[in-house]
């Protein structure tokens, strides 16, 4: 039996010419930026034509979800200083999400944006859904860890902060 060893070690993928595995890892975090960014705008959306949800009590308010959660939350004093102005919370809450959908879909300021949905997410989690059990039944933790390789990565592909990077570097290499 004989043995035969590879010489050809230069492939596609240690090149970095575009062998599939380079082209679906460029790709991977498309999907997780689909999904979080219409997720965002969708659950911004929810919450600003929801007319029950901006309310300061009332079923499915804010001020009455708010209060329901005040003493299971991680942190108390979040939840007082929502409550504080439940609508004008509900609000900031809805736009945030809103915001950050659209950064995240676009890939405008995509790492801020992420940033932004880290945080929502985080504090989310930490009053909303802190009381889970066990924890992870709570989105909010999920959704947290998601933003983290937005936040790291940002939008590299099909965003409008790739086009401007494009077209900054294509400014400077005709100069």
């Amino acid at each position: 039996m004989t043995h035969s060893m590879r010489s050809d070690t230069s492939t596609p993928h240690f090149r970095g010419d575009g062998g599939w595995r380079d082209t679906a890892g460029r790709y991977a975090l498309l999907p997780l930026r689909i999904f979080l960014g219409v997720t965002f705008i969708y659950a911004g959306l929810d919450k600003i034509t929801d007319s029950a949800f901006m309310k300061d009590a009332g079923s499915g308010s804010i001020g009455d979800m708010m209060r329901a959660v005040r003493d299971s939350s991680a942190i108390p004093a979040l939840v007082d200083l929502s409550l504080k102005s439940p609508v004008g919370f509900g609000y900031a809450i809805a736009f945030g999400e809103l915001a950050v959908g659209i950064g995240t879909l676009l890939g405008v300021l995509a790492r801020l944006a992420a940033l932004g949905g880290a945080l929502i997410s985080l504090s989310l989690w930490l009053t909303v859904s802190w009381a889970s059990d066990p924890y992870y039944y709570g989105n909010d933790l999920a959704y947290l860890m998601a933003w983290i390789p937005l936040v790291l990565a940002g939008a590299p592909l099909l965003s409008v902060d790739a086009a401007l990077r494009s077209r900054r570097r294509h400014r400077r290499e005709y100069r």
